[in-house]
């Protein structure tokens, strides 16, 4: 290897880029062989994908995830004609997510514990017709950038999770939830 390839190498971040909303019911249908593809040709390295849900990481040297985020979003729209938000999150982040979990996690199963990632900072004015004990046993805690959900009965069952995802209620930002087996998958994936 080159001294230049080290140093890029060297200087490069691991991202995990999240796609919201793909490959659900049939439609806006990415197969991950060509998200690959396409990463790989906007020139990050080390690209995989994990399940079929839109996960991907990759590293770069460059640093600005919103931006990166963009570049992918205009890839994606350009190679197959549909719009997908996309969040790319480095490893120090998704970490720093992980350890703040406000819930159990080790005593939780991974389909009880999941993670809506934010675009931006959701203040909790948005949330405030869905504190109480409305919704219980089902629980949200907001922390930075994200929402940490207890469902324990599983996302697909939950009131709280179709209540939080009114357009109403994330006017303005992209989210995309994530299980917390997922959560912790990619933060091994993006670990240095």
């Amino acid at each position: 290897m080159t001294k230049k390839a080290t140093a890029k190498t060297a200087a490069a971040k691991k991202y995990a880029a999240l796609l919201r909303g793909i490959n659900v019911g049939g439609n806006k249908k990415v197969p991950m062989a060509e998200l690959r593809a396409l990463l790989e040709g906007l020139g990050h390295g080390d690209v995989a994908t994990y399940l079929q849900s839109g996960n991907a990481v990759f590293s770069s040297p460059r640093q600005d995830p919103e931006a990166l985020a963009r570049e992918l979003e205009a890839a994606i729209e350009g190679h197959f004609g549909f719009r997908v938000a996309c969040l790319v999150l480095d490893g120090a982040y998704l970490r720093a997510v992980a350890e703040a979990c406000p819930f159990p996690a080790a005593e939780l199963e991974g389909k009880q514990l999941h993670v809506t990632f934010c675009s931006a900072q959701p203040g909790p004015e948005r949330f405030a017709a869905l504190a109480g004990a409305a919704y219980l046993p089902e629980e949200y805690r907001i922390g930075e950038r994200v929402l940490y959900l207890y469902v324990p009965e599983g996302l697909g069952r939950s009131k709280l999770a179709e209540a939080l995802a009114r357009p109403a209620v994330v006017k303005g930002i992209d989210v995309t939830t994530r299980n917390w087996n997922t959560v912790a998958k990619l933060v091994e994936l993006t670990g240095t």
